[in-house]
């Protein structure tokens, strides 16, 4: 909640708490429609035709309605070809985002945030490849064969769509995607021995993916630029043994005053299994020097930025030079309210997207065995302190001390959650900002310098182990 002598106004945390009409039962077609490709759609059994009928039923009233309905018919035969899939794939889509547009409603409602008023224009038209078609058809596969009845040779089949994608930055989204999809199945196979099925995981990835094979779906245009003052808010740092990805949370302040908004700019790279924690970083700065600005805690001044209708900004150093000294805290309390939050494009309207900038001071922390609560005007808010990085010193237990808090809202697991990325907390009587980025670019604290070094120690010895393959 922001002050309201300061321009904002208090958070609504009851209206995070109230029931949103019609969620559930999108959300049950959805699961309906997920547990019916654990089987596989070869030969369905009742339970899974009852499962495509009420996706349909979930449709039905909108442009979608008969093509899903023939979809799920000729499905339920065992007849379905990938046409019908498509149609199965945009159905489940379609809701999961009226899904996403309803959590976006009430977010905006309960932080008096305005949602972006411009759209998002399409991608660009393109001509049917032969490597969509054939990503489509392994797509398919998949779902005749279903989570249960995957083995190495229904996996591997994808090998060949990856590699002659690849070469082509129109389709290296895609790409990346099946070649990460194909990962995960081939490491869980044979499917018929799995404990769990991460149901709502792969249906995700598989109706994205076969989405994405459609022409021209792939496509991210930049629609315009921005030329202003960048003042960041934290940094979302995501880790995976083979990558890492920065996303920094930011109020742009245009230089023609027009309204602020929302914006963020990611960064991601490949890193070996050994880099971890602060040694991250080491990774991440030479890509983007808006990192060393959050570290510093400066704006900066950007010219001509390319930026999306989504609010991302497409980082270029040399459209960028730092700014003045810039106080996130100060920033939330005076900026964050007021600014817009930017539109989603179709196919990224789903509820696991959703991370929303908001900032809570005059909370009660609550922390039980298993998780930390903040009460927000009488309400219960979980946060999320699973998701604090040890790649800087804000800490679990500092969380649970604090009295301000920067964090991103979030939608998991049936209700909303805070992720952290700063607070203000007390350390011998004096008030200290502790954030998640703030080593980002470089830091003088004990335990990030040494985990730096031991960062540094060991990407010295993978190069060296490197070269001296190359030289073999």
């Amino acid at each position: 909640m922001v002050p309201a002598d300061q321009g904002g106004g208090l958070m609504r945390a009851d209206l995070l708490a109230e029931d949103i009409a019609g969620l559930d039962e999108a959300l049950a077609a959805v699961d309906a429609f997920d547990r019916a490709l654990v089987s596989g759609l070869l030969r369905p059994q009742p339970a899974q035709a009852a499962g495509l009928a009420e996706l349909a039923r979930a449709v039905s009233g909108t442009p979608l309605a008969a093509r899903v309905a023939e979809a799920a018919e000729k499905a339920a035969a065992g007849t379905a070809d990938e046409d019908h899939f498509v149609a199965l794939a945009a159905a489940r889509t379609a809701l999961l985002g009226s899904v996403h547009d309803a959590l976006m409603t009430r977010i905006d409602e309960a932080t008096g945030h305005s949602p972006g008023e411009d759209g998002v224009p399409e991608p660009g038209a393109r001509q049917a490849l032969n490597v969509l078609v054939a990503a489509r058809s392994w797509l398919s596969d998949l779902a005749r064969c279903g989570w249960r009845g995957i083995d190495q040779d229904v996996v591997s089949g994808s090998a060949q769509v990856v590699s002659a994608m690849l070469p082509d930055p129109a389709l290296r989204r895609l790409a990346t995607l099946l070649d990460g999809f194909a990962a995960e199945l081939a490491a869980s196979c044979p499917g018929a021995a799995l404990e769990r099925v991460p149901v709502r995981r792969w249906a995700d990835l598989w109706s994205r993916a076969m989405l994405l094979t459609l022409p021209g779906a792939a496509g991210v245009p930049v629609t315009g630029t921005a030329t202003g003052r960048l003042l960041p808010l934290g940094v979302d740092l995501q880790e995976h043994a083979t990558a890492v990805q920065a996303q920094v949370h930011a109020v742009f302040e245009p230089a023609d005053g027009s309204v602020p908004r929302l914006v963020r700019a990611g960064v991601s790279v490949p890193k070996p299994d050994t880099v971890v924690d602060a040694g991250l970083w080491q990774l991440l700065r030479p890509h983007m020097s808006l990192l060393a600005a959050v570290g510093e805690g400066r704006s900066m001044d950007l010219t001509d930025m390319p930026v999306t209708a989504e609010g991302d900004l497409i980082w270029s150093d040399e459209q960028a030079r730092a700014g003045e000294p810039a106080d996130a805290f100060a920033t939330a309390r005076v900026a964050l309210s007021s600014a817009t939050t930017p539109v989603t494009a179709p196919l990224d309207r789903h509820p696991t997207r959703i991370a929303v900038p908001v900032f809570l001071e005059g909370y009660v922390s609550q922390q039980d065995d298993e998780a930390l609560t903040f009460t927000v005007a009488g309400h219960p808010l979980p946060v999320d302190t699973d998701r604090v990085p040890a790649a800087g010193p804000l800490t679990p237990a500092a969380v649970a001390a604090s009295a301000a808090c920067i964090g991103l809202l979030r939608w998991d697991d049936g209700a909303f959650r805070l992720q952290p990325l700063a607070v203000e907390t007390t350390v011998r009587k004096k008030t200290v900002a502790l954030h998640a980025g703030a080593w980002a670019g470089g830091t003088t604290d004990k335990a990030g310098v040494r985990a730096e070094k031991a960062a540094t120690d060991a990407v010295a010895v993978l190069r060296e182990r490197a070269g001296r393959l190359l030289r073999k």
